[in-house]
């Protein structure tokens, strides 16, 4: 089973916090913060403006985001957790 985000829709999957901070201490479950970054799986074709005309979303699939802290829908298929998230919702896209 697949899923096509409709309209400025952005289906991501959420990657996983660190376990250890940049100091090499270990950081337990209760204290993790929830993560903001995910990897773009699907994305709609844009948003629909007033007068008609289609704006193409800029990501696409494969991109490493940054969004909001509670941001989207959480959805659970295939065994696997993904987040649906509008594309306002995202903060930025990660460059190397």
């Amino acid at each position: 089973m697949a899923i096509k985000p409709l309209a400025d829709r952005i289906l991501v999957e959420v990657l996983e916090a660190e376990e250890k901070t940049k100091g090499g201490i270990i950081v337990p479950d209760t204290a993790k913060e929830k993560p903001q970054q995910a990897k773009v799986i699907a994305v709609g074709k844009g948003k629909v403006t007033d007068d008609g005309k289609v704006v193409a979303p800029e990501v696409k699939p494969g991109d490493i985001i940054i969004f909001g802290k509670y941001s989207g829908t959480e959805l659970k298929f295939d065994g696997n957790e993904y987040l649906m998230l509008r594309e306002e919702d995202i903060l930025g896209i990660m460059t190397k």
